[in-house]
């Protein structure tokens, strides 16, 4: 169990009750930590509704020897839950990263409009890949090691929204920060395709998940679009930013494919 302060006395109080919980407590620093806790409390929910249990999150992502002992211990729900967690994590941040303008005007938030922009289309996003993550996951019925790093590696991409989003939004969707936003969602839908491939591999060709996917042409039109749009910022920004608007536009309604299967 996490816990922060900036009272050498109260924590060693704090840590003493953890442990007589049967936790192991853990020291992350000062009360400046409180906020990060807070946001990964939301993962900690999830986690406890899923297995009944409140492990530790880093515990899970870092110990692969237990994973290799035991094939089961992280079941499909609990892969959910987390990765649950973590975009509503993501998501949070996201909006922390608002800032109030300082006036009481509709005209004090023309300099944020940009951010706002930013923010709008980067939740999209998430938004939509948290839904068809869903509904992939709702058709598979196990889970193994290279799912579990495939999981991983989508949920990587997906935390630098946040960096990419404030960085474009800040800098009026100049060029630069564009064509890094416009990597970031590439390398995100490369991802969730190897995490498709993945699960359909482990299920077999004949599977429900699999005959659903089939050569997943949306997926793979989704990169080409992405790249097509990191090459068309270097022409003007604005073109790049309607190619990631257009991929949105194409995946905003969920993927009813895996619903069918």
């Amino acid at each position: 169990m996490l816990f922060c302060g900036n009272d050498p006395s109260a924590k060693a109080v704090v840590a003493g009750l953890v442990a007589a919980l049967g936790w192991d407590p853990l020291d992350v620093g000062g009360i400046e930590q409180a906020l990060h806790l807070e946001h990964m409390t939301l993962l900690w929910v999830r986690m406890v509704r899923a297995g009944g249990h409140s492990p530790h999150a880093l515990r899970l992502l870092l110990d692969e020897t237990a994973v290799r002992r035991s094939p089961s211990a992280v079941t499909k729900g609990r892969l959910e839950a987390f990765s649950d967690g973590v975009i509503a994590i993501i998501i949070t941040i996201m909006v922390l990263e608002l800032q109030v303008p300082h006036g009481e005007t509709l005209g004090a938030l023309a300099p944020l409009l940009p951010v706002l922009l930013s923010y709008v289309l980067s939740f999209t996003f998430v938004g939509i890949y948290w839904n068809n993550h869903h509904h992939m996951l709702h058709s598979a019925h196990r889970i193994n090691g290279p799912v579990l790093w495939a999981n991983l590696h989508l949920l990587f991409w997906l935390s630098l929204f946040p960096f990419v989003t404030t960085w474009m939004g800040e800098n009026h969707f100049s060029r630069w920060p564009v064509v890094l936003y416009g990597v970031v969602s590439l390398a995100s839908g490369v991802a969730y395709f190897v995490l498709a491939r993945a699960l359909a591999s482990l299920h077999g060709p004949t599977s429900a998940l699999a005959i659903a996917l089939g050569k997943d042409v949306k997926g793979k039109a989704s990169v080409a679009i992405y790249a097509v749009g990191i090459g068309l910022t270097f022409v003007n920004p604005w073109l790049g930013v309607a190619c990631y608007v257009a991929v949105g536009v194409m995946w905003f309604i969920p993927d009813r494919r895996f619903e069918q299967g």
